[in-house]
């Protein structure tokens, strides 16, 4: 391996001890080379206890089919991105995403290693969320006279401009329709009020409505989120509707398209063309009546020609397709929607704020707004918090920082920092390896200063561990200032 006599394999040790995630290494027998401490805090183990020991004495349930190390140990072939559930020796319940790879030598298998991510967590959360939802899908079905549960109507769309108001016909027009819509816009445009709103003036209103974000769920999940899972299906799965199910004579808002797995786009499009949604681990069909209205916050050239998005679903989908626009396109709106969140933010905070200085309109017209609708509610709401008791028009005093005015650019980067007076720096060469150590010295140096050499914020903002920063800050001789 390249620069493994540079660095030595302790080195490549203390990395592997001091990741985020489980890694277990076994050798060609099965036997255990390597175990780090986030493997024995996931499986529950000492790592004395595992060192030198079989798989099959750890895990007596596991089997050749059920293993992924001895699988791949058997076949040379990876696994990757596998979910398994499994009890722990200390009888926890936990579930990891597995990618496990065979290591060769001359082109035979000597060992192969696991790398497990532990979202135990995440999956317990999802399960709650499936639950209540499963409950409300329930009481629906035996209170046939449970009313809808989107909150928007076309009434709640604040705007006048011409390309807003041709969105807002375009979809009332869909709204009279059962066919699918395809909404696109920038994040912060108001993607799902609008498909509340499309829900609510049709005839399916009454019905439920059901919003999912692609993106929040790990696509391992995915799949038993949106068709749900039949018991025995997986270790732990119950018989639990999914979102088809639940939204059944209603509508179901697919937010971030873009971010489901290839393999679920085709199984949507299934779904789409006949009607028919079967379970994770299911023998038998269902017949499902739902409206689908998807989203997503980039144009879908982009995502076809990347492609994260199949043809055929988006050409299934785009029956009715409406753009929103980005609030730069629409600025004749932004006293309208900022009048708006006044309105709002009065009761909220007590307050009885009449207007916006000149200024402060001013200085909204001149920016990019790259956050849209949604940032624009949050600097008012963070005027409020600035704002003294009884003080009745937003001032530029009460602006975020990057908003006021400054003389600086609007819209211009808000990270930027002063630059700070280089310290000794490795020597400049044209080797690679030199120029990347330089580099990462620097970012070091002015994560550092800009965080007043707070170890652990400095580790944050460089996305490593406080420990990886202390030795990387050793190793470049790094000191930290009193």
């Amino acid at each position: 391996m390249p620069g493994r006599s540079d660095l030595g394999s302790n080195v490549f040790e203390w990395i592997l001890s001091v990741v985020d995630v489980g890694v277990h290494l076994i050798d060609k027998v099965g036997n255990t080379v390597f175990y780090n401490e986030k493997m024995a805090e996931i499986d529950g183990f000492k790592q004395e206890e595992v060192m030198g020991k079989n798989i099959f004495d750890l895990y007596p349930s596991l089997t050749d089919e059920t293993s992924t190390l001895v699988k791949v140990l058997q076949t040379g072939k990876e696994i990757r991105e596998k979910i398994q559930t499994y009890v722990n020796v200390t009888g926890k319940r936990i579930t990891t995403v597995n990618s496990t790879y065979p290591l060769l030598k001359d082109g035979e298998v000597v060992g192969a290693l696991e790398v497990a991510k532990d979202i135990t967590s995440i999956v317990h959360l999802h399960d709650q969320i499936l639950d209540l939802r499963h409950q409300l899908y329930q009481t629906q079905q035996k209170d046939k006279k449970v009313t809808g549960t989107a909150r928007y109507h076309f009434s709640d769309l604040i705007g006048k401009s011409e390309s807003f108001s041709a969105a807002v016909t375009l979809a009332k027009k869909a709204a009279r329709t059962n066919s699918p819509v395809f909404i696109c816009g920038p994040t912060g445009t108001g993607k799902e009020l609008f498909a509340q709103s499309i829900h609510n003036a049709g005839a399916r209103r009454s019905r439920p409505f059901i919003a999912q974000n692609c993106a929040a769920v790990p696509s391992e999940l995915m799949e038993g989120i949106m068709f749900g899972t039949a018991r025995g299906a997986f270790t732990g799965a119950i018989d639990r509707a999914g979102l088809f199910e639940q939204a059944d004579g209603g509508t179901l808002f697919l937010d971030e398209l873009n971010s489901l797995d290839l393999f679920l786009q085709a199984k949507l499009l299934r779904v789409l063309q006949d009607g028919m949604v079967r379970r994770v681990g299911g023998l038998s069909e269902k017949q499902v009546n739902v409206r689908i209205i998807a989203a997503m916050n980039m144009e879908p050239k982009e995502a076809l020609e990347k492609g994260i998005l199949r043809y055929d679903l988006y050409f299934r989908l785009n029956v009715v397709n409406v753009y929103l626009p980005p609030l730069w396109q629409r600025k004749e709106d932004i006293p309208l929607l900022a009048h708006h969140f006044i309105e709002k933010f009065n009761p909220m905070f007590g307050q009885k704020v009449t207007g916006i200085a000149p200024s402060v309109m001013d200085r909204f017209m001149a920016y990019a707004w790259p956050g849209n609708i949604r940032e624009l509610s949050h600097v008012i709401e963070s005027a409020y918090i600035m704002m003294e008791l009884g003080c009745e028009t937003i001032e530029t005093q009460h602006l975020p920082g990057y908003l006021k005015d400054d003389g600086s650019i609007p819209g211009a980067s808000f990270f930027a920092r002063p630059q700070r007076v280089r310290h000794a720096a490795l020597p400049s060469s044209g080797n690679l390896a030199d120029t990347v150590k330089r580099m990462e010295r620097e970012a070091i140096m002015d994560a550092l200063e800009n965080h007043e050499y707070n170890i652990t914020l400095a580790a944050q903002a460089l996305g490593i561990k406080r420990q990886a920063l202390q030795y990387k800050m050793n190793r470049y001789g790094i000191v930290k200032k009193k």
